[in-house]
């Protein structure tokens, strides 16, 4: 047994390319029921086979019309389920539900009998956990070749199946980090809402106001296309990789939050105004003037293998807005992204309002700046946001 971790591979990485079979005698070719599948009904064997029984807890035995019939349940909410899942779907009659599929379906129809929720509510529930799913699996897997390549110096195909002869071992792993991570996420939003609006039950909302009121951040790298020109898929990877995680910490070391990373830039909210400066102030910051730009020209560092350090241009806007879909909406947004058009390189630009709610912070100076004209919002004053100086 390896660790599938650290150290020298075992014994089964020795050969990563081999991945093993274990033959079944009772479903032999010609013999038995597996003679009257067709090649894709097939039990599935070795690697597969074991990851099925890990991660599905058995083999996949039911068809959709087993499972409406189970539950008494129409056909059509059977493949509902599956479709905004985002898995690959077959015929009514192809056994590809395991006992685990058949009570993850139990209970994404006990929220619309048991908690009354709609079932326009229930698609958009699970369609997040496919897509959020979907986009953490492949990326952590996408990782993991990325590791076996590098530590074994492997090629691409040998490292991708040997990551698939490991996954078996880290998978119960990572596993638990994301029903901790999910627990723990879900505790903070909590916490967000009890704070805000604990205090407002008895409070009418006015009508057709966004219901969020957020500072909204985004931080853009400086000439992207132009400092990674020429760059390797690996070396592109990396500088990415290195800028997001970068990005991150700030944000949540300030006390923001990351919405999305979009390649070359950061969409981060803050729940009051000063956190929102802090967080702008702090990438910046980061990406510029702090910068110790040979140390990050070394081993990991922002600067290795692109055309030289890459700082950002950032705009904040104190507003409303909606948030849907792990994303938010609103003008608010549109101005944080205009601002960095025409912000300059390691710095901070806001807008009117947000410059007249920070003014009164002592922790922030303001400068205000030539009118500008924003594409799609019209002309606005900008203001630069600078620490204040120290005395």
């Amino acid at each position: 047994m390896h660790d599938g971790v650290g150290g020298a591979p075992g014994p089964r990485a020795a050969a990563p390319h081999e991945v093993p079979v274990t033959a079944d005698p009772t479903h032999a070719p010609g013999t038995g029921p597996a003679a009257a599948r067709s090649a894709g009904d097939a039990p599935r064997q070795g690697t597969t086979g074991e990851l099925d029984d890990l991660l599905l807890g058995g083999p996949r035995t039911m068809t959709a019309r087993d499972l409406a019939e189970r539950y008494g349940i129409e056909i059509d909410l059977v493949r509902t389920f599956w479709r905004t899942l985002g898995l690959p779907a077959g015929a009514d009659d192809e056994p590809l539900f395991t006992e685990r599929d058949a009570e993850a379906i139990r209970l994404a129809g006990s929220l619309l009998r048991t908690h009354g929720l709609a079932l326009p509510t229930v698609v958009t529930v699970v369609r997040a956990l496919g897509h959020t799913s979907d986009r953490l699996a492949l990326w952590q897997v996408e990782a993991l070749v990325e590791d076996m390549a590098a530590r074994y110096a492997l090629d691409d195909t040998s490292a991708r199946l040997l990551v698939l002869d490991r996954l078996k071992d880290l998978a119960p792993v990572l596993e638990q980090q994301l029903l901790h991570s999910y627990r723990r996420q879900l505790a903070a939003v909590a916490d967000r809402y009890a704070a805000e609006f604990g205090e407002m039950r008895e409070q009418a909302g006015e009508t057709g106001r966004l219901p969020l009121a957020r500072a909204v951040g985004f931080a853009d790298m400086v000439s992207f296309t132009r400092r990674t020109a020429g760059l390797g898929s690996t070396d592109l990877s990396h500088f990415v990789q290195r800028f997001e995680a970068a990005a991150r910490d700030v944000v949540v070391g300030a006390g923001g939050r990351v919405v999305k990373t979009i390649g070359d830039a950061v969409l981060f909210i803050a729940d009051t105004p000063g956190v929102g400066a802090r967080v702008a102030l702090g990438l910046a910051d980061a990406f510029g003037t702090s910068l110790d730009v040979d140390a990050e020209r070394g081993v990991g560092g922002l600067a290795e293998g692109a055309r030289g350090v890459t700082p950002v241009r950032v705009g904040l806007v104190w507003g409303r807005v909606l948030s849907r879909f792990g994303d938010v909406f609103g003008p608010v947004v549109n101005l944080a992204a205009r601002l960095t058009d025409v912000a300059d390189p390691s710095s901070v630009l806001v807008d009117a309002g947000t410059a007249a709610v920070l003014g009164g912070d002592p922790r922030f100076a303001l400068e205000r700046l030539p009118v500008r004209d924003l594409a799609g919002i019209g002309e606005i004053t900008p203001y630069r946001l600078a620490p204040a100086p120290t005395p």
